[in-house]
């Protein structure tokens, strides 16, 4: 199995998100420290405060959230999931933008790291 870890600040807010904005699936947490969700084959490790990989490192920096690398939310229809992202209040990063592979929107989640939501097209 392979997996991003995110840094976020509140596991259970950012399950919520996930799960409620995004359509994730809840596979396992963790008391307060970490949880585990997935979207089709996308599993995402979220990593709270207390988890062990939020500890400082051996330079003595301390891991946190936010940053432009991201995941990449796959949709057949980006434009009907819109009503949803903005009454959910997500920050949007990145306006809703079609190219030559595509659509795409980049919305943030509570605590600041990317996502983008791409429809191939």
């Amino acid at each position: 199995m392979s997996a991003v870890r995110y840094f976020v600040d509140d596991v259970q807010q950012a399950i919520a998100f996930y799960r409620d904005v995004l359509e994730f699936e809840l596979i396992a947490q963790y008391g307060p420290a970490m949880a585990i969700v997935r979207h089709g084959s996308l599993t995402l490790w979220l990593a709270g405060p207390r988890s062990s990989a939020a500890q400082p490192t051996a330079e003595g920096e301390i891991p946190s959230a936010g940053g432009w690398n991201r995941i990449v939310v796959t949709t057949d229809d980006l434009k009907s999931r819109l009503p949803g992202i903005e009454a959910a209040g997500c920050v949007i990063r990145v306006p809703l933008r079609t190219g030559p592979g595509g659509s795409q929107l980049v919305i943030q989640d509570p605590s600041g790291n990317c996502i983008e939501l791409f429809e191939e097209g």
